[in-house]
């Protein structure tokens, strides 16, 4: 199990050698100044579910949304006793798209918030759908895609999936356009999504030799800023076609990663640690408790009575002695001297830990 482990975290640095030895574009490593999405969220009211909507008893809200929009349809319901079981009420999500425009569409994200029990087959009514500034952008409506099934009795309850959450496929209207004109901008920004110095310095070498003039600057690790002006496109869209696909290397911090729920480890190409010796075993307390009923001779006067009897015992492993990990001077390097030690990969990760601590390992340690 340990080799296979190993071989799969070998064969997975390969590959991520291979992409790292290869130029990326532009356009993978940057975020372009405007060219941005924006948050949508609102509440409404889903209908027609089989019985699976939220007990108004437990959920008034949905009782107070549900007769809003009878009364906003000219249905008077007030002072009325109404608890269906078919609606529920959602908070609907979406995000509108960069440069998107009125009359286009985009898709929606439902999720119960009451206690329903799943929205499958439910049909959302009209909800606007409000950015952060409090404006309405979009307006969602149409029939859920749940992603899940719940079945109960009387003494059993099986749910597969999540069936209170699903998505409307191009289920919102955009109805208001974002304020920005991308065409009016005398600057371009280039934000690096991982920031570096040396990856900025190598974007704004590219794009000035690419456009034969210094129009680029490198402003911080994260930034590089490019003069529309002197650039001598035509446009802020021109400049980005004719920069986007150029290739350039990017320079990553080393980092280690690791995930304590399943004891993944994930190492960078430059992860490197500093000669070491390490030393792991386990230590195993065990406590085991058999009590013995004790009965008193027939016929005699006396009462039954529970001994207790206790095996106690420690155990502890021999382990691994004291190991030496080589100074590594490749990825390859730590994890052939990580592996001659032959651990599990859950006790991989504290041993990890261990070197960090000693300010043997070179490198970002990052725990989830």
């Amino acid at each position: 199990m340990i080799f296979r482990f190993f071989f799969c975290l070998i064969f997975l640095n390969f590959l991520a050698t291979s992409v790292l030895a290869q130029n990326i574009r532009i356009k993978d490593l940057v975020e372009f100044d405007g060219v941005r999405g924006n948050d949508l969220v609102g509440y409404g009211l889903v209908v027609g579910l089989n019985g699976t909507g939220d007990g108004l008893r437990n959920a008034p809200f949905t009782e107070e949304i549900m007769a809003n929009i009878l009364e906003r349809l000219g249905v008077n319901v007030t002072g009325e006793q109404f608890r269906p079981k078919n609606v529920a009420a959602v908070i609907v999500t979406a995000a509108l798209p960069p440069f998107a425009r009125s009359g286009g569409k985009i898709d929606v994200t439902v999720s119960a918030i009451g206690d329903a029990k799943s929205l499958l087959g439910g049909t959302l009514i009209m909800t606007p759908l409000n950015a952060a500034d409090g404006d309405i952008y979009a307006v969602a409506q149409g029939t859920i895609i749940a992603g899940g099934a719940a079945i109960e009795g009387d003494g059993a309850r099986e749910i597969q999936g999540v069936p209170t959450s699903g998505v409307i496929p191009s289920g919102a209207r955009v109805e208001r356009e974002v304020n920005f004109e991308f065409s009016d901008l005398k600057r371009l920004q280039l934000a690096l999504r991982e920031p570096d110095f040396t990856t900025a310095a190598r974007i704004e070498t590219v794009i000035n030799t690419a456009l034969g003039r210094n129009a680029a600057t490198m402003s911080d690790a994260g930034t590089v800023t490019i003069n529309i002006a002197s650039s001598g496109a035509k446009s802020p869209a021109h400049l980005v076609v004719s920069i986007e696909n150029l290739l350039v290397a990017p320079q990553r911090r080393a980092t280690v990663v690791v995930d304590q729920r399943s004891g993944t480890i994930v190492m960078g190409e430059d992860v490197r640690i500093s000669r070491v010796a390490v030393s792991q075993g386990n230590l195993t307390l065990r406590i085991q408790e058999e009590p013995q009923i004790v009965q008193p001779n027939p016929f005699s006067e006396g009462q039954t009575i529970v001994v207790p009897r206790t095996d106690v015992a420690i155990e502890e492993q021999p382990g691994i002695g004291l190991a030496e990990v080589p100074v590594g001077t490749s990825l390859s390097q730590v994890i052939s001297g990580l592996n001659a030690l032959g651990v599990s990969p859950r006790e991989m990760i504290d041993i990890l830990k261990s070197i960090k601590a000693a300010g043997a390992l070179h490198a970002d340690f990052v725990v989830r």
